[in-house]
């Protein structure tokens, strides 16, 4: 084995351990139930490594040190997707984590947004910064342009509580 061979086998190694917190599992090729189930899955990375894919669709065995170092692998390559999320929403409520579940789908909602439109959208949110009629319009581009309705109920209800509370940008 090469020196970068073993480099990779190690980093394999310690991301999958991340993932299993330790514990060995015996990885299993299917749920029965179409839902993913963390007796059988959980660690995806370990146990179903072949549901784990970039948003450009390479697997976690694509991805090196080596190719990293050489520049073959870039941020957005290695950048979790909204399905991973939704799988991992879904080993959430395998172990009665319903609001864990949401929040990943929440979080998988938010894949779909540019990086810089939430940091605009983040400060936004900040007390005082935006009057109800921004939030709200930032509440419909969510919906609207990005698919994002959990995320777009947040900012509704958070412009509600902002007005409440008045912390909301005087005009």
């Amino acid at each position: 084995m090469s020196q970068q061979d073993l480099i990779n086998s190690i980093v394999r190694e310690v991301l999958a351990e991340l993932g299993n917190g330790g514990s060995a599992a015996a990885p299993s090729k299917a749920s029965t139930s179409g839902k993913l189930d963390h007796t059988k899955d959980y660690p995806l990375a370990k146990n179903r490594p072949e549901l784990v894919k970039t948003p450009g669709g390479k697997s976690l065995e694509d991805i090196t040190l080596e190719d990293v170092l050489n520049g073959k692998i870039g941020a957005n390559d290695i950048r979790i997707t909204a399905q991973t999320l939704e799988y991992q929403a879904q080993i959430g409520e395998s172990v009665g984590r319903p609001q864990f579940a949401a929040n990943l789908r929440r979080a998988a909602e938010m894949t779909r947004v540019p990086d810089d439109r939430i940091l605009q959208m983040y400060n936004a949110l900040r007390p005082n910064r935006s009057t109800k009629a921004e939030l709200l319009a930032i509440a419909d581009e969510l919906e609207s342009k990005f698919d994002a309705k959990i995320c777009a109920g947040f900012v509704r209800e958070a412009a509600d509580v902002y007005e409440r509370r008045d912390v909301l940008r005087k005009d």
